[in-house]
């Protein structure tokens, strides 16, 4: 792969590089590659950042009679006045004359090509070529990945953290409804706890709305993400309330009502403003034909031209008529519910939780639920059946200051815990792994995938194809068995992902010459860890400490059979595009053994990006000659707003990500889209990958 098409490069900025005859598209940050082919070795030049029509990060001029992108994604097609003339998503053909046009490619990278002269755009299963004539284009990319553009420090006191966390929605891209879109939304600035409150100029909120909370350190964290997504002004007050012209609801009864229901008013207002204005966005600069929209209109009149320009106070009304059972059956399943301790340390991770829109909630009394938790005592019995476990002496809790904890049930993909106490059934969220995931600078290559293995036992989980396997996506794998303790810190220096199988003594690696306490490394290089030994979770924490973004680890003993299973099912699973959270989160719902994992840090780091853009698992289900096709779509890690389509024949309707539409489909219709890309598959209980033999023998 060649260097660099321009002299000097932002290093978070997408690049351009040739390799053979693609141009591949690299997010050095988001650990995302996309290539595109162009049936010749490609020249890039340099190119101006304008005439996209969008905000692009970088771009270059190429040559190309024919760009292929190796995915089919859904593309727009814009004329010289930014008119909407053509959309494609799957098997598509459009041919249009002379002209001007900008074709937006909504792939894992947001791409725009803008061609000058006749254009063609085809798709089938599992390519998308745009053909340009043997003119000259301009590809412009933008990067997903944003970053705190400033440092607000404040006290701990409500008055002043209130005041901290107006400051959030200083980076919206705009107050239109297309802010549900997550590249138009900027990240908040950071926090730092200080001895007093200190605002940088420039961080104003954007928008007329004003959000009055309870005089509380627990209501101010329930408030944090909804007032970034309104860009809201937030004070405290005795009668908890949202305001704008025109509008004004109260958020509980007083200021005195229990924490839960202020949190459950203010997750009500940003789950119907959130939908209302997904749905109204497709009246602007996205006129897709949206599934939410056509079912939400059949609830309620919803005059969507006139909302999509309506002040906020008229859409804040509109989203509040919609009835209950609409929001619940239309609105997206929310990506991250956290729920937190109010502990003062949690102040610095409230931003990256804004940014994530997540329900921010009280945790309930921190208390021990055991040791080992429940449901995680399954290395026990496997050792009494003859199965070796991961550990030696790993009885006790020497290893562990905190307590066992439970998070309680939440309808979300992924729960986060903030505060003290080992969550059991969340992912432990540690301010350092956020920092560190912006800190990120993966190999431009491909993903750098180091497996370690300490014990010949154990080797099953590292043999084969563990990672990689793909064509748009190269992996690095390389494999170290029985490392000194030097051999180890060396490979924790540098790498994307390494995934690590052997013992942990203590919350140490046992290497092949002693052991290394992670305590004592300075700092650690790979964005994401896999420990996959005995109690380590005190090990992921100092790895995450020293520098990685996240880690999954363990909180008690785990038996060699399951821990195979579980770690070749975590691989594949991070090698699909899935965050931390998703993949342990699948992991627990089908063994029993996932019980004993948790991630640390920041859980919603993720080793790849999903071929097809979102990370995506179905459920197949026999009807009468036909099948139920349950297709799930997980919010890509840039956030939630995202659309998708599923490529089955006579599917024409987007949905929202976080959506889970079913489908009637033939068994023909099946296999097309079961050999589209591989992806975890429920059928009659058990869990497959969509490219198994064995779940393609079951079906025929």
């Amino acid at each position: 792969m060649t260097g660099p098409a321009g002299p000097t490069e932002p290093a978070s900025r997408p690049r351009f590089r040739t390799d053979g005859a693609d141009l591949v598209v690299v997010d050095p940050v988001c650990n995302a590659r996309y290539p595109i082919g162009t049936g010749d070795r490609p020249e890039p030049r340099p190119a101006e950042s304008t005439g996209f029509r969008f905000p692009v990060d970088a771009a270059v001029a190429v040559r190309a009679p024919e760009l292929v992108f190796p995915y089919v994604v859904p593309t727009c097609i814009r004329d010289d006045a930014g008119e909407t003339v053509a959309r494609t998503e799957h098997y598509a053909y459009e041919t249009l004359p002379a002209g001007r046009y900008v074709v937006e490619v909504m792939a894992p990278i947001r791409l725009y090509v803008a061609v000058e002269g006749p254009l063609t755009v085809a798709s089938a299963d599992d390519r998308l070529a745009i053909e340009t004539g043997s003119g000259e284009v301009h590809i412009g990319a933008r990067s997903r990945h944003d970053r705190p553009a400033a440092t607000v420090r404040t006290t701990a006191d409500p008055d002043d953290l209130a005041r901290a966390i107006s400051t959030f929605g200083s980076g919206l891209k705009t107050t239109g409804p297309e802010r549900s879109l997550p590249s138009l939304r900027g990240h908040p600035p950071r926090l730092e706890f200080a001895d007093e409150l200190s605002i940088p100029s420039g961080l104003e909120p954007p928008g007329a709305v004003e959000l009055v909370v309870p005089p509380d350190r627990s209501a101010v964290y329930a408030a944090a993400s909804l007032a970034a997504y309104l860009g809201a002004t937030v004070r405290t007050g005795s009668t908890p309330r949202i305001e704008t012209d025109g509008f004004s609801r109260r958020l509980g009864p007083t200021a005195t009502a229990s924490t839960p229901a202020f949190e459950r008013a203010v997750e009500d207002v940003l789950e119907r403003i959130f939908l209302l204005e997904c749905v109204v966005r497709t009246e602007g600069l996205y006129t897709i034909d949206l599934d939410e929209r056509r079912r939400l209109e059949e609830r309620m009149d919803l005059p969507a031209a006139d909302l999509y320009d309506a002040p906020i106070g008229d859409r804040l009304a509109a989203a509040a008529e919609i009835p209950g059972d609409a929001l619940a059956e239309l609105g997206p399943r929310w990506g991250l519910v956290v729920h937190t301790t109010g502990d003062r340390d949690g102040i610095a991770s409230l931003p990256f939780l804004a940014n994530d829109l997540a329900k921010i909630r009280a945790a309930p009394a921190v208390k021990s639920v055991g040791d080992p938790p429940p449901g995680a005592d399954v290395g026990t019995l496997a050792r009494a059946a003859g199965d070796p476990a991961r550990g030696a002496q790993s009885a006790g809790t020497g290893d562990r200051a905190e307590p066992y904890v439970s998070a309680p049930a939440a309808d979300a993909f992924e729960q986060g815990w903030l505060g003290s106490g080992v969550p059991t059934d969340a992912n432990k969220l540690l301010h350092a792994g956020f920092e560190h995931g912006l800190d990120g600078s993966p190999a431009e290559g491909g993903i750098e995938v180091t497996l370690v293995c300490t014990d010949d036992r154990m080797a099953g989980e590292v043999d084969g194809d563990l990672y990689g396997g793909r064509e748009d996506l190269p992996f690095a794998v390389d494999v170290h068995r029985n490392p000194t303790v030097a051999d180890l810190r060396g490979l924790l220096a540098a790498g994307d992902v390494l995934h690590y199988v052997g013992h942990v003594e203590g919350g140490g690696f046992v290497c092949s010459d002693g052991v290394l306490d992670p305590d004592s490394l300075e700092s650690v290089g790979t964005g994401a860890v896999i420990v996959n030994g005995c109690r380590s979770y005190r090990t992921g924490v100092a790895l995450v400490e020293a520098g990685a973004a996240g880690a999954i680890a363990t909180v008690s003993d785990v038996g060699n059979a399951d821990a195979i299973a579980v770690g070749r099912l975590l691989a594949g699973l991070l090698n699909a595009g899935f965050t931390l959270r998703s993949a342990v989160d699948l992991a627990r719902s089908r063994r029993l053994v996932g019980n004993q994992y948790v991630v640390v840090g920041d859980g919603g780091a993720a080793a790849a990006q999903a071929g097809g853009g979102v990370p995506t698992r179905c459920r197949i289900e026999p009807a009468d000659d036909n099948y139920r096709l349950t297709v799930t779509f997980y919010h890509a890690r840039d956030g939630m707003g995202g659309v998708s389509i599923p490529y089955i024949d006579g599917v024409d309707r987007y949905v929202l990500s976080g959506s889970s539409p079913t489908f009637s489909v033939g068994a023909g219709q099946l296999r097309r889209f079961l050999r589209l890309e591989r992806i975890p598959v429920e059928y009659d209980g058990e869990l497959y990958w969509s490219t198994d033999e064995a779940l393609v023998e079951r079906l025929d």
